[in-house]
């Protein structure tokens, strides 16, 4: 899944309004808000009370998801030890096992691949 993070004040929603479903963070225990459309339950950002000022977009609701680029130096693979075995990471991008940061918003030292990682599991 890739998730684009925005400055919240920076981003809104075009049509209506989303419904809200909170849940608190396994990591982190800090409350998690998934703003998901009612009428179809596509799920469409989460918002975070760690980040308040910051909205997670699921990028295949985006009206062009190609228009955001991906690539080492602005994006990171985070909760690797939750991806499914045979997941295959690119080289160079960051790589962490659950967040990038601690609970206390120290960061954490990323893993970097120099070539293609295939996941076990």
């Amino acid at each position: 899944m890739i998730e684009p993070i925005f400055e919240r004040e920076t981003f809104t929603f075009t049509r209506g309004s989303p419904t809200i479903y909170k849940l608190p963070s396994d990591g982190s225990g800090k409350e998690i808000k998934v703003h998901f459309c009612s009428e179809c339950g596509t799920k469409l950002a989460l918002t975070f009370e760690r980040w308040p000022d910051r909205l997670g977009i699921y990028i295949g609701t985006l009206d062009d998801p190609a228009s955001i680029s991906v690539n080492p130096d602005n994006s990171k693979h985070i909760f690797v030890s939750e991806a499914r075995p045979g997941t295959i990471l690119p080289p160079g991008f960051k790589v962490f096992e659950r967040h990038a940061t601690d609970n206390d918003g120290n960061p954490i030292e990323p893993t970097v691949h120099n070539a293609p990682y295939t996941v076990t599991g």
